[in-house]
């Protein structure tokens, strides 16, 4: 985890009090480990609801829509609000699957602590990984939760372990599990406040007791206790001298060095229990208030101010009502009674209903006509909103995910949410030919929700071209035009999503000249491109010097030069992982122009690609649980599908192999490996990275798109 630095912290006095009772958390975990039957306990212990809602059975409170009760998973971050010891939590309950990482993404940028959930059985798997370090990049304290420890081959000790080793972390067990002789899960130790705690399943857990330690944990409770306190005193002085001088450990010391340790970052709390038999799920909420952060308790929020370029003045808002107004919007949804629903995060500054905000990204001031606070899909009115709120507005129609909504007249420009490129793509048509408007603009809708789902038209064939994150993402998007926008679609069989990106460097020095009677065209620029290591983008500099080209027309030529990257020119795919620095060029007082620095912008960007240009792939990185018999099987199947084998580890009987392979390899992956382990496999696939493809392969895939 990358540290916080401590000196950033809200100062003490222009603290919120009342924001010293506040916790925005997100639930985040691997698929099938648990979070939505944690949460749904959480909400029910809490008040929030009168039952406890099951996945298994359909009637998750958090799980609203179709395909989610259909499948059982969660497909759309869902956000609600409860209260526990006189706390407000704001919880956004994440998607587990690999399809949905943009929900996961959004939802850390604006939260300020997360519950992170482990599976006993499977430990930690790959998504555990990827959303753990989605939630490093954004310096998200967390506490971990490790559940499923009714199962018998749960093993609580060796996922701590895996924690540690996989993740990089320091971890403070706040538990120990207790099982009787025929390894039953009774409760679980509290090394905060020594005692056994077990849960009354008459009231669904409801109810719990605190009793003496058992006799034959008690070395180990001590032991185990000692390293915590040992650990956390490194965070607190006053716990140390009582450590030092072997003095009685005060338990609000404790609880308060672990917090520090927490929100800077060092360590990872650690509980345990059973959320489906209702074992351990309150110890998650007194956790949330003890040690995850309140909004007073992480960095004021950067941005700055606008003045024509990127490079504006650098800005902090802290969390404070006192503070102009800044927010941002970090979802979109459809609502069919309330047509578009924008969820904000206010980080300072208050909002009314009837409020003008602005949005610098656009340009644009809007009307907040009504307010929420969300449950799942219900809708709570509320009439002002406060820094550290999270709420659903009505009203904006002219905001898009990742915008900034904030006061005219004290402007900021907050980071924007970074979304992974789709890797894969279908075309799509309406079944009835009368049905095409309609698709197009439910397909828009769709779109404007999620970051990652792009439409296109084809050229060539001039179909319409759906992309996204994989094939469950596809599938379950196609089959919402159809429940919720009553348009049936036929969809082809998915193609890969390919990349192009420079192979070497190249300077540019391009004119831009036309005169065809009265005022003329002219524009002239020097650009070095540059390609850059995977990942990174596209990144423009301006390094012009003397106002050689005026400072109105660099935007122009900055997307002169995007525009060209959105069709490259080995096949037609967008390039990625290209730098674009302007450091010189010319213009003419009367005729040049926006027009004429964007085309030339354009055609340097052109002559750049066709001088030296790659052709890149989207690689998946996976797992699979196999017997062990059935290994060298799945080893020789992933050699033959251009993959690599990259770890294999023994997990209880079962062997867990891990690998890397190109994603136009995998499709159809499940029927074989079903075939391969004889239906005792399972795996799990996401992106990891674009790579260079193989020359034989290139020449192949040139060939099929007519290059």
């Amino acid at each position: 985890m990358t540290k916080q630095k401590t000196d950033e912290i809200v100062d003490e006095e222009i603290r919120d009090e009342e924001l010293e009772e506040m916790r925005n958390i997100g639930i985040m975990a691997h698929i099938d480990a648990g979070k939505t039957t944690a949460t749904e306990r959480m909400l029910y212990y809490s008040g929030r609801t009168y039952k406890i809602g099951e996945v298994h059975d359909g009637d998750a409170e958090m799980d609203w829509m179709d395909q989610e009760k259909e499948r059982g998973i969660t497909i759309t971050s869902a956000a609600t609000t409860c209260y526990w010891q006189d706390h407000q939590i704001n919880i956004i309950d994440t998607p587990g699957h690999v399809d949905f990482t943009a929900e996961v993404e959004r939802s850390l940028r604006v939260l300020d602590g997360a519950v992170a959930l482990f599976s006993g059985v499977e430990m930690v798997e790959s998504q555990s990984e990827k959303v753990w370090r989605q939630a490093d990049r954004y310096n998200v304290p967390r506490i971990a939760f490790v559940n499923k420890l009714d199962r018998t081959e749960s093993r609580y000790d060796k996922t701590i372990e895996m924690i540690e080793e996989r993740l990089g972390v320091t971890t403070l067990p706040l538990q120990l599990v207790y099982r009787d002789e025929s390894d039953k899960l009774i409760g679980m130790i509290d090394l905060i406040n020594p005692s056994l705690m077990t849960w009354d399943q008459d009231t669904e857990g409801a109810e719990y007791e605190r009793s003496p330690i058992p006799d034959d944990v008690k070395d180990k409770a001590a032991r185990w206790r000692e390293d915590l306190v040992e650990k956390a005193a490194e965070y607190d002085d006053e716990l140390m001298m009582q450590f030092l001088e072997e003095e009685e450990i005060s338990r609000d010391l404790l609880v308060r060095a672990i917090r520090k340790a927490t929100i800077v970052g060092s360590c990872v709390p650690v509980l345990g229990g059973s959320a489906l038999k209702n074992v351990g799920v309150q110890p998650i909420l007194d956790a949330v208030i003890d040690y995850l952060p309140s909004p007073n308790d992480v960095p004021a929020v950067e941005g700055f101010r606008v003045d024509g370029d990127e490079d504006g003045e650098k800005l902090k808002r802290y969390p404070s009502p006192e503070e102009p107004l800044a927010s941002l919007a970090f979802k979109v949804t459809t609502d069919q009674y309330t047509g578009t629903l924008i969820y904000l995060r206010l980080y300072s500054g208050t909002l009314e209903e009837g409020d003008n905000v602005f949005n610098p990204n656009s340009g644009n001031t809007e009307r907040i006509s009504r307010m929420f606070h969300m449950h799942a899909n219900r809708r709570e009115r509320v009439e002002k909103a406060k820094a550290g709120d999270i709420v659903a507005v009505v009203g904006p129609d002219h905001t898009s995910t990742g915008e900034t909504l904030c006061s005219k007249e004290d402007p900021i420009v907050l980071q924007r949410i970074d979304f992974p490129e789709p890797v894969i793509s279908v075309a799509i048509e309406p079944r009835k030919e009368s049905d095409e408007s309609r698709l197009a603009e439910a397909i828009q809708k769709l779109a404007k929700e999620d970051p990652t789902f792009k439409v296109e038209n084809d050229p060539d064939t001039n179909q319409t071209i759906i992309s996204g994150m994989g094939e469950l993402h596809l599938e379950i998007l196609t089959k919402r035009l159809k429940e919720e926008f009553d348009v049936e679609a036929l969809v082809g069989k998915p193609s890969v999503t390919y990349k192009e990106t420079l192979s070497s460097d190249s300077d540019i020095d391009e004119e831009f000249a036309k005169q065809s009677g009265g005022r003329g065209q002219y524009a002239r620029v020097k650009i070095h491109f540059q390609p850059l290591e995977r990942g990174a983008g596209f990144e423009f500099e301006n390094e012009v010097k003397e106002g050689r080209v005026p400072k109105e027309y660099i935007k122009s030529v900055r997307e002169g030069i995007e525009e060209s990257l959105g069709n490259g020119q080995l096949a037609g795919y967008s390039v990625t992982d290209v730098k674009a620095t302007l450091y010189d060029g010319s213009h003419h007082p009367v005729d040049s122009s926006d027009m004429a620095f964007k085309a030339a912008g354009s055609r340097a960007t052109t002559r750049a690609l066709k001088g030296s240009s790659l052709l890149l792939e989207p690689i998946m990185e996976g797992e699979v649980f196999v017997p062990g018999d059935h290994v060298g099987d799945v080893m020789e199947d992933i050699s033959k599908r251009r993959g690599k084998v990259t770890g294999i580890e023994s997990r209880e009987g079962i062997q867990l192999v891990e690998f890397r392979l190109p994603l136009a390899e995998s499709f159809g992956y499940a029927t074989r490996l079903r075939s391969i382990t004889r239906g005792r496999g399972t795996y799990s696939l996401s992106f990891s990275h674009f790579q260079r493809v193989p020359e034989k392969v290139k020449e192949e895939i040139l060939n099929k798109r007519g290059y």
